[in-house]
């Protein structure tokens, strides 16, 4: 639950963004069933303060709340009608993705793989990516649907353990290259956690993550 503390915050920055439209936040912000931290808050609004760059990277210590800043953008492009909205990750989060959007933001999510696939085609959805959900794909299954994914028009696309892409343009690495493919020209939230080399909080990105 939001406390007194947290909402006079939340009205406070949206008041003092509101000159740059970053009030649309709000919608997630009210959705929230979580203790919210102000950098978090910070992070998702510079996300919406940057709509011409190519994306954002999250950048900070494990358990500090990446999940969370990608979660309330994804709140809020879902609370804007904008369905097309994917989250790439390993394997092994997919379950814990999806459980963050269902208890934390009310968000349905659909977890696509080889078994759901073949599920509901035989249901009659032959484009279970068309699906009205938040899509989450491990890095593996995006390879093999690369031309299915390019086909469709994201709104975002989170890419999860983002350090799983490092030196995607080299030709030796074939699952960075399919996912560049996939997933070229759609505007991108990477989640990494915080490297020596990265400073902590929201970057933009431009031609670095095209």
């Amino acid at each position: 639950m939001i406390s007194d503390h947290h909402a006079c915050y939340f009205a406070h920055e949206l008041t003092r963004h509101a000159a740059q439209g970053i009030d649309r936040i709000s919608a997630s912000l009210l959705d929230a069933a979580v203790d919210l931290n102000p950098h978090q808050v910070e992070a998702a609004l510079f996300f919406f303060r940057s709509p011409t760059v190519k994306g954002v990277l999250l950048a900070d210590e494990v358990g500090l709340g990446k999940t969370i800043e990608a979660c309330l953008i994804l709140g809020q492009l879902w609370a804007e009608k904008r369905r097309k909205l994917l989250i790439v990750c390993p394997a092994s989060l997919r379950k814990q993705w999806s459980l963050e959007l269902r208890e934390k933001f009310n968000l349905p999510s659909f977890i696509l793989d080889a078994r759901s696939h073949n599920l509901e085609q035989r249901a009659g959805n032959p484009e279970p990516l068309s699906r009205e959900a938040v899509i989450i794909i491990s890095y593996q299954y995006a390879r093999k649907l690369e031309d299915q994914l390019r086909a469709i028009p994201w709104d975002v696309a989170v890419i999860d353990e983002a350090h799983k892409l490092r030196g995607c343009y080299r030709t030796k690495n074939r699952l960075g290259q399919s996912i560049l493919r996939s997933l070229g020209g759609v505007r991108k939230i990477f989640c990494q956690r915080l490297l020596t080399e990265l400073p902590a909080g929201a970057l933009r990105l431009d031609e670095t993550y095209r």
